[in-house]
Order: C-alpha cells, then structure tokens, then sequence
C-alpha cells in the first residue's frame, strides 16, 4: 500500500463517519490526528499544544484540503504532505489572528451542500466534536501503518537495549532519560514519555518521573517512542549483578498475567473483558486487587493509549489495532507494544538481545520482557 492509497483508505473512514453523523465535513487539526490522515506527516511545531499548525479538512464528497497560513502552507505541502492530492487552501496569518473563527469561516466556504461541520479540536458551538468518531477511525491499522509499527517497535526497542548496557551505577536518573531520549533520537524517534526510577523508587511509584537521585542496583526505564505519528511503548528493568530473588519472582508473575492479557486480546473483545482477565490473574497469581493500583494498558497507535481497559469499558478489540499492555505488581512492571489479528497476537516491541520470559497460556507460548542482568 503506497502513500496515496493509505490516505485514500482512511479518507474512505471519515466520509462513512461524516455519513453517519450527517454532517457536510470534518476539520483535522490535531497533532496525532494530522499525522494519522497524512500517513505520517506532522503539522506540529509548538508541541505544548494539541492542536497543531494548519489542518487537514475532509469533505462529505470526499474531497480533502489542507488549511494553513502563509507562513506553513509551502512547507507543509513540500515536506509534510508531498506526493499527496490535499488541495490547499492559503491565507493571512494576520487573518487568522484576528478572528478566532477565521479557519472554521474557511472551512464552510468549501462544504458541498451539507453546511454542518465537525472538528476534532473544540471550535466552540456550531461545530460537532468528533474526537472520539475520528479515534475510531484510526483504530485498524492498514498494511503500511503495520509495517511502520512493525519497524519503529523493533528499532526503538534494540536501541534502549544497546544502551542499558552501556548504564552503570551512579548516574541520575535525569541522565539516564537524556541517554534515552538521545538513543531514540538517533533513529528519527521522539520519545514522549520518558519514565525513570532507581531501586526504591520502583516500589513507590507507578509513574516515576526522572529526578536527580541516582541509581545503584537497579533500575526501570519506561519509553513511548514516536516516529511518524505512531507511538511504541515498552518497558525495560535492569540490574547490577544477580536480581533479588523477590524482584524475579514478580516479575514472572507480571509476566503471566502479560500473557493472559495477549491471549485474550482478539477482536471482538471488550475493553472490561480485558480488565477481568488481567484482575482474574492477579488474583490466581495471589495478588488480587493489583490491578486497582495501575492501569493495565489498552490501545494505542497516534496516541500512548486510544483507551484504557477498565470494569465499564465497552470499547471492542479491532482487527489489526494496537495495544501496550503494562501489567505491573509493586516493585516491577511488564510492558510490550502488540498488534491484534484474529488469530494471533504480535508483539512489535521485543528484542533479540532482551531477556525473555516464556509463558503458556492455552497450549501457546508468550513472551514477556524479564529483568536484565548487568
């Protein structure tokens, strides 16, 4: 599938979504969104923000347009939607300053007929928020975004394992997120979290930003890696010398119930299936209500997680959609990044030089991450 066929594809989802919904158009201004429509393209420049520089606008007819002042249009359409047929739509930043309605004014001087307009940004009233409609579009991957996340999860994850072994004791934590993010960097991938924690800190906390202490005999180093939109997230623990006996045992238990989450995540599933067997795990493993002290992943793809599976979550499992599952029991964490088929599930995330846990679930064997020894 080539670039034009991939946007064409996902172009196809949005006039079925804008059908739905009746509505004449959608205006696509999001970061992760941008970059989903584009095939992986980017329209961000102030990354604070969640809206980004110039939008994408699909019609009812499925007509596509690509909206931005003068001082982006040229750039997006050479570098960040070259090859595509997104007719442009130029005009004055001045313009666009000066009327907080400028771009939607644009955007329903291109309607069709149907004068009803949606955005995935808050455009205030008058404009249906399609956020969540257009997350659903983005759910199935296509062949290309497959092989995309095939690729960055593979680079992403050898490049943190080169350089876990090249960590020794004492150096902070800050230091040690900088050598991430640098490694990553090196592939063309951003890392957009970038989690940290040094022996006790691993047992306090769920969500360890980086801080100034160092580290002695282990640590955790968490990463959801982006390159063209989509997002990889993983998980890696290492340790000086033999792990304690405790922080092994945890880990294999973590990677059990890993493993029961990959078995279980087949289309059709639902989100709060997917929570009871993750708590069901925890407690067969002796560690009932683990799971009420850290969510357990969910899906993912142009964002770190689409949604998390939870009791009440009725989102399904889709064919070839993504998901970073992230079991964890205090003191470790087990964490991959896997696309669904219907007959399989794919973990895009693992790495020939990482230690591997193998655990059967239902006559087939899964692998989790274990701890690496240093």
């Amino acid at each position: 599938m080539d670039k034009r066929e991939e946007i064409s594809t996902k172009i196809a989802r949005v006039v079925e979504m804008l059908a739905a919904k009746n509505l004449g158009g959608a205006l696509i201004g999001s970061q992760p969104n941008f970059s989903w429509l584009s095939a992986g393209g980017s329209n961000g420049i102030d990354l604070s923000r969640e809206a980004g520089a110039g939008a994408l606008f699909v019609r009812d007819d499925g007509k596509s347009f690509v909206l931005a002042n003068r001082i982006e249009i040229e750039r997006l359409l050479n570098e960040e939607l070259a090859g595509t047929e997104f007719e442009p739509v130029e005009f004055a930043w001045e313009e666009e300053k000066a009327s907080p309605t400028f771009v939607v004014d644009r955007a329903r001087e291109l309607l069709a007929g149907n004068n009803s307009l949606g955005s995935d940004i808050h455009l205030g009233p008058g404009v249906t928020p399609l956020e969540s409609d257009l997350a659903r579009c983005r759910y199935q991957l296509t062949v290309s975004e497959v092989e995309r996340l095939r690729l960055l999860g593979s680079e992403a994850a050898e490049a943190i394992g080169k350089l876990t072994r090249l960590l020794r004791p004492g150096e902070t934590e800050r230091e040690v997120a900088r050598r991430a993010a640098d490694a990553l960097a090196a592939h063309k991938i951003r890392s957009i979290v970038t989690l940290v924690a040094t022996d006790d800190r691993i047992d306090k906390y769920r969500h360890p930003v980086p801080t100034d202490r160092s580290w002695h005999q282990k640590l955790m180093i968490v990463v959801c890696a982006q390159r063209g939109g989509l997002i990889a997230s993983f998980t890696r623990i290492i340790c000086k010398g033999t792990p304690p006996d405790e922080l092994r045992k945890r880990t294999h238990l973590a990677a059990e119930v890993n493993a029961h989450l990959l078995a279980a995540t087949r289309p059709g599933a639902s989100g709060a299936d997917l929570f009871k067997v993750a708590a069901q795990a925890y407690a067969n493993l002796g560690y009932e209500g683990e799971e009420h002290l850290h969510h357990q992943g969910g899906a993912t793809g142009y964002r770190t997680r689409d949604w998390v599976a939870h009791p009440a979550c009725n989102e399904r499992v889709q064919e070839s959609q993504a998901f970073a599952w992230n079991p964890s029991i205090t003191g470790t964490k087990v964490e991959e990044t896997c696309i669904a088929f219907t007959d399989r599930v794919e973990v895009v995330t693992k790495s020939s030089q990482w230690p591997q846990i193998a655990t059967r679930v239902d006559g087939q064997e899964y692998l989790s991450p274990d701890v690496l020894w240093l």
